[in-house]
């Protein structure tokens, strides 16, 4: 059974979100003697992340509340490779996309080794769609799942029917079908997001 590592790694001077500042991690190491310690501040949407609902709704839940039996389960990666600008209700509608399912998107953002401004992202047809379809989740291999959308219809949808949102997965290594997934946010309490570490897992030998 194979593994693959879908996470971003997290540095100094790594790619974050509209390249703001405030967004960049810092990472201090400072060492004693023999002995080294390094302390990191960071944004909680920090590389690969889950959102919790809080993070695009005023009274939404926060990160604790979402079941880590959630994020360790089996999911569907589905090849958009060749989608340019967003994904849309027509361009995943032909694909086997059941209740409960949870569904990683792979796009031209996995070949991104910075921010791109105009990155692949789920447009609000598309969100209503999977939301209607009942799935649990949705990763993708932005560091957003939206852009230049008033008032981020996309999160809204996805978030106000239960469904689990990733962001800043690594899939160009990927190919499409179905792995088990280990996601593991970080045990911390009353944010709107978490950074996490994600591993896939070939449910095939080889």
């Amino acid at each position: 059974m194979k593994m693959y590592d879908i996470t971003a790694p997290i540095f100094n001077g790594m790619p974050v979100y509209k390249n703001k500042p405030e967004k960049q991690p810092s990472i201090d190491t400072n060492t004693n003697g023999h002995v080294t310690e390094s302390r990191i501040s960071l944004d909680v949407h920090t590389g690969t992340h889950v959102d919790a609902p809080l993070h695009m709704i005023n009274d939404g839940e926060t990160i604790e509340t979402i079941a880590i039996e959630e994020l360790v389960r089996t999911v569907k990666v589905l090849d958009l490779s060749t989608v340019n600008g967003k994904i849309t209700m027509a361009d995943i509608e032909g694909f086997d996309i059941q209740k409960d399912d949870f569904l990683l998107l792979k796009t031209k953002n996995s070949w991104d080794t910075e921010f791109n401004f105009e990155f692949i992202y789920v447009a609000e047809d598309a969100a209503g769609y999977l939301a209607d379809k009942g799935i649990k989740g949705v990763g993708i291999d932005a560091l957003g799942i939206e852009r230049a959308q008033e008032g981020h219809p996309t999160h809204r949808t996805l978030m106000g029917n239960g469904v689990i949102i990733m962001e800043g997965l690594q899939l160009k290594d990927i190919k499409e079908g179905e792995y088990f997934m280990v996601a593991a946010p970080l045990k911390i309490q009353n944010t709107d997001a978490s950074p996490a570490r994600v591993l896939l897992f070939d449910q095939k030998l080889v």
